[in-house]
């Protein structure tokens, strides 16, 4: 996907459907050649100024009317690309984008791949990695929280940080390498000692940096929440109430739900993943079996399990094998069913933290409510409102493995190694952090990265 990389490249750059406004974008050497070609600037100085909007009518070469337009140029390297970058802003509708599209296409310039003008801006030297993967989270984003954390890696809160780590590893490694280079200048004591507590602190900051990846993770992708429980506890109606629509069956035939049900819905700006589950309980069918082994494997990858009872019925067996399962870090006990009356709760349920609600009148569901929000906030803290927040698994796995690196380095001085085998562990280090930015992201990451994206970004 790098090599065509000089070609002027073309795409839509607005969403499909109708509109009052849809935009082509261009980039490349000869995308004010082909803006000249068919803009007709109204009886405009021809030789546009850039970064200034100008009306005019998009014309086929034989003079007919394509539509009316504003185009604008923008001149390298103030661009997005860093390359002449023209874009023309036509009415939404898809046939006029598309013959705005096959004109230019026909005057040469290349339909763009996804992520194609991203790409030429990381290239280019506009972004880094961290910032152009920051764009498609932007573009993603299902609520305001995970916006703003991409916002914030976006204007490059994220990659200052490795960076910064990058500067302090490369600092000392040119002070080993110093050390190999001339070897009869062996290293004091003092220097030593300095060398293992500056890798320290790096380290320190590393894994500060690191133990931000829960919460940013749930920023960014919302909150994974299963509904869990035996049989007709009212795990679907809790489902629907939350909902506030019948999306599942409910039945007072147990076993109904056989399999894993899944729904997405923003719970004050924050995005949540509803699972409801088969009931746990003992049974012989094989189709609830399988219902009921998914639901079980479903616990362990989920950020919170609402553990649904009947709160009017003395908890039996099938409750406690529900409860086994169950992360009691991660778990909310729900006792539904709280306008039939209430029972006392056995010793192993009483540590959970609770709530009452009735599912089918979703009276105590605020409650609920609340009690999700409070789980929200103490598990993403400060929101990383004003600091940096790891939220890409790639850049933790990155970012652990040059921590990884860096505590072998100084456990190396420590046992007073060979200075060669720390600044092994030390370029090690600094290769995993130019994975993060991409300097030394192989061209098969950047692929998998940028194909991630819509075309026209």
């Amino acid at each position: 996907m790098i090599i065509d990389s000089q070609d002027t490249i073309v795409a839509i750059a607005t969403a499909p459907g109708e509109g009052g406004i849809g935009i082509v974008r261009v980039s490349g050497a000869s995308a004010e050649r082909l803006l000249n070609q068919y803009f007709d600037s109204a009886g405009c100085d021809p030789q546009l100024t850039s970064h200034r909007l100008y009306y005019g009518h998009f014309r086929h070469s034989d003079g007919e009317l394509i539509d009316e337009v504003m185009a604008v140029i923008m001149r390298a390297p103030r661009s997005y690309t860093r390359e002449d970058v023209v874009e023309v802003h036509c009415h939404g509708v898809s046939v006029v984008l598309r013959r705005i599209v096959d004109l230019l296409v026909d005057a040469g310039a290349r339909l763009a791949r996804p992520g194609e003008f991203t790409l030429r801006a990381f290239l280019n030297g506009r972004i880094d990695l961290t910032r152009a993967e920051a764009v498609i989270d932007v573009i993603r984003s299902r609520s305001e929280a995970a916006c703003r954390v991409a916002l914030g890696q976006m204007e490059g809160r994220l990659s200052r940080e490795i960076f910064r780590f990058r500067d302090g590893i490369s600092d000392l490694l040119a002070e080993v390498e110093a050390g190999i280079d001339f070897p009869e200048e062996e290293l004091p004591l003092a220097d030593r000692q300095r060398l293992i507590e500056t890798s320290s602190l790096l380290e320190g900051q590393m894994a500060a940096l690191l133990d931000s990846f829960e919460s940013g993770r749930i920023l960014r992708d919302g909150l994974s929440i299963l509904i869990f429980g035996k049989p007709n506890v009212g795990k679907s109606s809790l489902m629907n109430s939350l909902l506030g629509e019948a999306r599942t069956i409910v039945s007072d035939i147990p076993g109904t739900t056989r399999d894993t049900v899944e729904e997405s819905l923003l719970l004050r700006g924050m995005p949540l993943r509803l699972i409801d589950t088969a009931g746990v309980r003992q049974t012989h069918d094989p189709v609830e079996v399988q219902g009921v082994q998914r639901a079980q494997a479903k616990v362990a990858g989920v950020d919170l399990v609402l553990l649904v009872v009947d709160g009017s019925q003395t908890l039996d067996e099938d409750d406690c094998k529900a409860l086994q399962s169950c992360d009691p870090e991660r778990t909310l006990l729900v006792l539904n069913k709280e306008d039939l009356g209430s029972c006392q709760l056995p010793a192993e349920f009483t540590s959970l933290p609770a709530l009452s609600i009735s599912a089918r009148s979703a009276s105590g569901i605020d409650l609920l409510l609340d009690g999700i929000v409070n789980f929200f906030s103490r598990s993403t803290g400060s929101e990383g409102r004003e600091t940096s927040l790891l939220s890409d698994r790639r850049h933790r796995e990155s970012l652990l493995l040059a921590r990884n690196a860096l505590e072998r380095f100084r456990l190396s001085l420590d046992a007073d190694h060979p200075s060669e085998f720390g600044a092994l562990e030390l370029s090690e280090a600094l290769h995993a952090l130019g994975e993060i930015t991409g300097e030394t992201a192989p061209e098969d990451i950047l692929e998998k990265i940028f194909t991630r994206f819509c075309i026209g970004k």
